[in-house]
């Protein structure tokens, strides 16, 4: 896969300058960080002529959404274990799986309790005897070469950022950014799960310690979502015509604006903002905000 090049959007806000790097255009399908864990990945499955690729995911994954993507277009079978075997009986399926579908994956439908079995070597074994010899992508695609990947997010002109902040989900993008970030620059993480396990999933691949997890804008935890969340949302994009998902890049955008409401940041810091991209999830959050009469988010 090839490495892409990405633009920077400037908005202002209560003084401070924010500069939004927007991943989110790498690609309209292999969106945002998804693209910059799977680029080393895949040339790494065509390396060892692998022929199919199989991953982890819940129901609106951006990287289910990606993998099968990308496997279509690379030419690989794939393979998306899905978590939660009662999906398999809603018709039609969400915009995700049936966009995963359509690209020629194979859904695998499991119970949570089995899905949590999924790094244990004799799940992974029964799935071989079910699927043959296929390239492994980790639920949300971070491994050694997916953290690889997201060390390329950083160019050198970032370094004049005093802050980067990104949506931290399984710990691979802001990995990457530690690695590649230099000694004077902050990494911020805005968790969208609850909980501090975390730190630990970051110190495997993180080579440096200038790094915090804020963990105030979660919202609940993944997949929650707060009316509140979804007006940032709309206003965000209505004030500054860039885009936000509610699983991600909308609660660590939040986070920003209200950290420097509380005078978090220096005056004349410098932040940028990574955009990962994620918004295809957005069709299928707005399916639920509908059955809830509740306000969508607007495209």
């Amino acid at each position: 896969m090839e490495i892409p090049s990405v633009h920077h959007q400037d908005i202002r806000f209560k003084n401070l300058l924010i500069t939004i790097k927007r991943e989110d255009l790498i690609h309209p399908f292999i969106s945002g960080n998804k693209y910059r864990k799977l680029t080393y990945n895949i040339d790494e499955a065509k390396r060892i002529n692998a022929t199919s690729l199989l991953t982890f995911g819940g129901a609106f994954s951006n990287h289910i959404a990606a993998v099968a993507y990308a496997g279509n277009m690379y030419g690989f079978k794939t393979v998306g274990v899905i978590r939660g075997e009662e999906l398999a009986l809603k018709t039609p399926l969400n915009p995700t799986l049936q966009f995963a579908k359509t690209c020629g994956m194979h859904l695998e439908f499991v119970s949570r309790a089995h899905y949590r079995q999924k790094n244990d070597d004799d799940f992974i074994d029964g799935l071989k005897s079910r699927f043959g010899n296929f390239y492994l992508l980790p639920e949300g695609g971070t491994n050694d070469l997916a953290v690889k990947g997201c060390e390329d997010i950083l160019q050198a002109t970032d370094n004049v950022y005093d802050y980067i902040c990104c949506a931290v989900g399984t710990g691979g993008t802001i990995s990457g950014l530690i690695n590649a970030s230099e000694s004077h620059q902050k990494i911020l993480g805005f968790p969208a799960l609850k909980g501090d396990f975390l730190q630990q999933d970051i110190r495997k691949f993180a080579n440096q310690d200038n790094w915090e997890l804020i963990t105030a804008y979660h919202f609940g935890g993944y997949g929650k979502i707060k009316p509140e969340l979804i007006a940032f949302i709309n206003q965000f994009k209505k004030a500054y015509h860039i885009p936000l998902d509610p699983i991600y890049t909308g609660k660590m955008l939040f986070g920003i604006f209200d950290l420097i409401d509380k005078g978090f940041f220096q005056k004349e810091s410098k932040i940028l903002a990574i955009h990962t991209g994620g918004l295809q999830g957005i069709a299928g959050v707005n399916q639920i905000l509908k059955r809830k009469n509740q306000p969508l988010i607007e495209l």
